[in-house]
């Protein structure tokens, strides 16, 4: 069908390597791109090009950074410093924060453990959280991810390499319909998940 139309046709198959653009969309972007006034085009990419170039991540939670300041959570001076939730992608963590009932730190794992997909441990930052509850002498890690069955072994992981370690891991309440993701939940549920958070 877009044979005849190599330059679209490469557009599109661009645009299928995005993750979460569901494929009945495609097109409809495509058609917006297309049709977007040739200023508001440039602009956009340009936006897009700076956001590549200036936000990083954080070398200690790593959620996002501008390269030329700290960290909103880690360089806060009201947050607990001791306790870190553990979420999967910065999502999560705006879901959490629209709650305003956690006052805590961080940490992005950058995803789950998943074989399928061929994500083990080391490709998460994993390890660097082992690291952070020894050197910064964490109290509580709250397990927040997902509950879905990768979520769930990638917290059985991460709570193995955890025991024997002094300090309290928790996991949200169960309020938390399983096979769900934070980011989609209403505020007040994911509010009463941490408040209520159990033991893990």
């Amino acid at each position: 069908m877009l044979k005849d139309l190599p330059s679209l046709e490469q557009l599109i198959k661009v645009l299928q390597q995005v993750p979460y653009l569901a494929s009945k969309n495609i097109y409809r972007v495509g058609s917006y791109f297309l049709q977007l006034d040739q200023a508001k085009l440039e602009h956009f990419c340009e936006i897009l090009l700076e956001a590549k170039s200036k936000v990083i991540p954080c070398a200690r939670c790593y959620t996002w950074r501008e390269t030329d300041r700290d960290c909103t959570f880690c360089s806060s001076i009201k947050r607990d410093q001791k306790t870190v939730c553990v979420i999967e992608s910065w999502q999560e963590l705006i879901a959490i924060e629209k709650t305003g009932g956690y006052q805590g730190l961080y940490h992005v794992l950058g995803g789950v453990i998943c074989p399928l997909d061929g994500i083990g441990p080391d490709d998460l930052t994993i390890q660097a959280l082992i690291e952070r509850v020894d050197k910064e002498g964490i109290k509580e890690i709250i397990l927040a991810m997902n509950q879905t069955p990768e979520g769930e072994a990638t917290m059985a992981y991460i709570g193995r390499k955890l025991r024997g370690k002094e300090l309290v891991v928790s996991c949200l309440a169960r309020g938390i319909p399983v096979g769900s993701h934070l980011e989609s939940i209403d505020r007040l549920t994911v509010y009463k998940a941490l408040s209520e958070r159990r033991p893990f």
